[in-house]
């Protein structure tokens, strides 16, 4: 978790800015809050009581380091040298139990006693959930009403672990909206609550800090791979980008290396043209959403058009700045799955190596076709999460 320098061009600078995107757009309300995060959260988590606690649970209670693997038939299949980064095998089933032990112990250390947060797969509910539990802290979850229908199960898990999930009923229902309500939340309540962002997403310092518990990630695949091939370098990352946290975490310390290429995948739902669709860079422009300028779908008249797939946690018609920053540069390529690809390349992982992937993790997968990836190359496809929670929408494709 090393500060940021000067010669780091696509890490944020000291106004909170990833280029031309960043920034903290926020009510009046919540300046305090947000300064108080700003001002000591690199101090609070580069502090070494602060690592020493966090990598005991990383190690400890999370499993880390989770395993490099090499998928010898999904290699064959497309000629090249594929490795998952295996988020799938964290406890709670996600890559999101990262960040969520970053900030609890963030936020004991600013003295809240309640938690909320926004939730889209369930994902990062449940692992917040988790953490609250584990620290004993109050936690209110927002989630979309379509987002609960469509994911029972971590809903189910939420709940068990004593959280309180309250239901988005506005605009699409879905993950857009339960951050709109978890942002209200923290605006009538900034004294006592925290608000554990699960993404990187929202004002400064979020999108940085919540990259920084992420790029533990990109830590392990480095001396990994050197395990591995000899080389700590991949020539491609692949990860899927809703708002962009298991992305950022593994594009974190290849960022300024060249040589790898980064690729994002979004969620094309029906079609990138089809009017149902989550492919942001395809189809949106730089503006305002949930405290940061980034890039969004939006309307002519800056209204936020509602984004569509049919996986919960890339339902969201924006990316973090730094991946909007990614995106503009040119440092990073951005291409898009449909649904149907990303459910045919979940089927296809899950019968050549016995892994059923999260649907989020199955968009990354759907592009390793399109990579032009030859013999020589490595791959690296960080699978940020399990299919548990995908198994009633997997089920409506079997044969």
């Amino acid at each position: 978790m090393e500060t940021t320098v000067a010669n780091q061009p696509y890490q944020v600078n000291e106004k909170g800015y990833y280029g031309h995107f960043g920034g903290a757009f926020i009510p009046e309300m919540l300046y305090p809050n947000v300064e108080n995060l700003r001002d000591n959260y690199l101090t609070i988590i580069q502090s070494p009581e602060f690592q020493k606690e966090y990598n005991d649970l990383l190690r400890d209670y999370v499993g880390r380091p989770t395993p490099l693997y090499r998928a010898k038939r999904l290699s064959e299949k497309y000629g090249t040298n594929i490795f998952l980064k295996r988020e799938d095998l964290c406890h709670t089933g996600a890559h999101k139990i990262n960040n969520t032990i970053g900030q609890i112990l963030l936020a004991q250390r600013l003295g809240k006693k309640r938690i909320v947060a926004e939730t889209g797969a369930g994902q990062h509910g449940v692992a917040t959930a988790t953490v609250c539990a584990l620290m004993d802290l109050e936690c209110i979850v927002y989630m979309g009403a379509l987002d609960i229908e469509r994911q029972a199960p971590n809903v189910a898990r939420m709940k068990m672990l004593g959280a309180e999930v309250r239901a988005a009923t506005c605009g699409s229902k879905t993950l857009k909206d339960a951050t709109n309500e978890a942002m209200r939340h923290w605006i009538n309540n900034p004294e006592d609550t925290h608000y554990i962002i699960g993404s990187v997403v929202g004002p400064h310092p979020y999108p940085d800090m919540v990259a920084r518990f992420q790029a533990i990630i990109s830590e392990e695949i480095k001396w990994q791979l050197q395990e591995h091939t000899g080389k700590e370098n991949p020539d491609y990352v692949v990860a899927c980008v809703g708002g962009g946290s298991n992305a950022a975490g593994a594009f974190y310390h290849y960022l300024d290396r060249p040589s790898v290429k980064l690729v994002a995948v979004e969620a094309a739902g029906m079609g990138v043209n089809s009017g149902h669709s989550a492919a942001t860079t395809a189809l949106g422009k730089p503006g305002v959403l949930h405290g940061s300028r980034t890039i969004l779908m939006q309307t002519d008249d800056g209204q936020v058009v509602e984004p569509f797939s049919i996986s919960a946690g890339l339902d969201y018609p924006g990316i973090g700045p730094q991946h909007a920053h990614l995106f503009a540069s040119g440092r990073g390529t951005f291409l898009s799955a449909t649904d149907e690809e990303a459910v045919q390349a979940a089927f296809e992982l899950t019968k050549l190596e016995g892994i059923i992937p999260a649907l989020e993790s199955a968009h990354a997968l759907a592009a390793l076709g399109r990579l032009g990836a030859g013999p020589n190359d490595t791959v690296v496809v960080n699978l940020s999460g399990r299919g548990d929670k995908d198994m009633a929408t997997y089920m409506k494709h079997l044969d």
